[in-house]
């Protein structure tokens, strides 16, 4: 999968791929958050707005039955993102909570190759019914390339109209062939510590709404009010806050990770030094060492407050082929910590979740070029790997990692002399060996240890 973008907040052009865990890194201020939050909105619009055009359906009233062939759409990918892609530019100012026109000379563009389409594997079946009568089955078996459709009853008498009817089954299409493409999407993002702690208190649209309403003297459009809260914030901070607020009905379940990997959950619980609990309809923390104390999350550390979504995500929700987007894992946590991060993130990519961040951390990065470094056949690497600790699913491969640095280039203005400076993302450097070369670290590191030099050694 490929992304381009333009005059997308401070970046004026660039393009990246998405791998098993893809890294964006550079100073504040370069774009960053503007290239997860779009990506993010583009995966919510794909999922729950954007819809597969479909025909037949006057075929399927009268004869009780269609089949569509797959193949078909998957040949058509590309001009089926590339209209996605424009009908969601559309949106961009609502994604960021923008003014209307902010983002009007945007381009976002979202590429997949037919080849990378596979279905065959895909068992599909659904059976939809209204007003407690099965009116339509969808189906698709396993190594067919076409999509079977049944009415059950007829739809005039259910009173089902044609467009309801190429809604569902334009859904139908997009899940079987897209599905393992475009994930289900987590986010954390940088404001998670203090939805955190207040998180009781961040029912937006209440707190606008009686504010706004107080303010109303005249005669109140109570649906242009709530237009203007949900348009206030950001979607994935609102998404995020969401999810902190009804964390009491999110820990109802629980995910498949808890219930096949509970290894995973044993580390990320020592990494927080103990466990999250609802307890009586509060959430609480039980650290490890104080079993019979509870603590509330104004009375936790940052650090418990920072992990806390990312906790109930992984216990609750977290599947193979979802994407953890983490915007600044390394908020609030100790080194030692950022570096057990890396390893919790690469066991995660090694069962199938995908992982996105940004970060600021020259700890993570280190610590991920370490598992590379260590998931080589050489035995003495094996036996350093064995006294370090290191277990066999926290190695990553360098082919599983994409890195990108935003960065400042000079450029031909309108192809004339006068140069410019823009910002753009720069693919980083992957060894096999020796893993990610990170300059936007390096050279920080660099400066330090040479100012450092420079007073011990000066009077010598």
């Amino acid at each position: 999968m490929k992304i381009k973008v333009k005059n997308l907040g401070p970046l004026r052009q660039a393009e990246y791929e998405l791998g098993d865990l893809t890294i964006i890194c550079g100073r504040n201020n370069t774009g960053k958050t503007y290239v997860t939050y779009a990506l993010y909105g583009f995966f919510d619009y794909w999922k729950s707005t954007y819809n597969f055009s479909v025909k037949n359906i006057n075929k399927l009233i009268e004869n009780g039955h269609i089949s569509i062939n797959l193949s078909e759409y998957r040949d058509k990918i590309s001009d089926i993102l590339k209209q996605a892609c424009k009908k969601y530019q559309k949106f961009l100012d609502r994604i960021f909570a923008a003014r209307e026109g902010t983002f009007d000379d945007t381009i976002f563009e979202f590429y997949v190759r037919p080849e990378e389409i596979n279905f065959d594997d895909v068992e599909y079946k659904r059976t939809i019914s209204l007003a407690k009568t099965e009116f339509l089955e969808i189906f698709k078996e396993k190594e067919q390339e076409v999509l079977k459709i049944t009415l059950l009853t007829d739809a005039t008498e259910l009173d089902v109209s044609k467009e309801i009817l190429r809604d569902l089954i334009g859904r139908a299409v997009k899940e079987v062939l897209m599905d393992k493409i475009i994930p289900d999407v987590f986010i954390a993002s940088a404001e998670r510590t203090g939805a955190a702690i207040f998180r009781k208190d961040l029912d937006f649209a209440r707190n606008r709404l009686v504010e706004q309403i107080g303010e109303k003297k005249s005669k109140i459009n109570i649906f242009s009010l709530i237009q203007k809260v949900t348009e206030s914030y950001a979607l994935p901070v609102r998404d995020n806050v969401d999810f902190t607020r009804r964390l009491e009905d999110v820990a109802k379940k629980q995910s498949e990770i808890a219930k096949k990997y509970p290894h995973i959950l044993e580390e990320f619980r020592d990494i927080i030094g103990g466990e999250y609990r609802i307890i009586r309809g509060e959430l609480v923390f039980v650290p490890q060492k104080g079993k019979k104390v509870r603590l509330s999350m104004g009375e936790s550390s940052s650090a418990v407050r920072s992990l806390l979504d990312i906790g109930f995500y992984l216990r609750h929700i977290a599947k193979p082929g979802d994407m953890l987007m983490i915007d600044e894992p390394e908020l609030n946590l100790h080194p030692e910590n950022q570096r057990r991060i890396a390893r919790l993130i690469a066991r995660l990519i090694n069962i199938g979740i995908k992982v996105f961040i940004t970060t600021h951390s020259d700890y993570i990065i280190k610590e991920l070029n370490t598992l590379i470094m260590l998931n080589q056949p050489d035995k003495e690497i094996q036996q350093i790997r064995e006294a370090e600790g290191y277990k066999e699913d926290e190695l990553i491969s360098s082919d599983k990692i994409k890195v990108y640095m935003t960065k400042a280039d000079m450029v031909l203005l309108d192809g004339h002399k006068r140069k410019t400076k823009i910002l753009t993302l720069v693919k980083a450097d992957i060894d096999p060996v020796l893993g990610i070369e990170a300059e936007t670290f390096d050279k920080t590191i660099d400066d330090m240890n040479r100012i450092q030099d420079a007073i011990i050694f000066c009077g010598s």
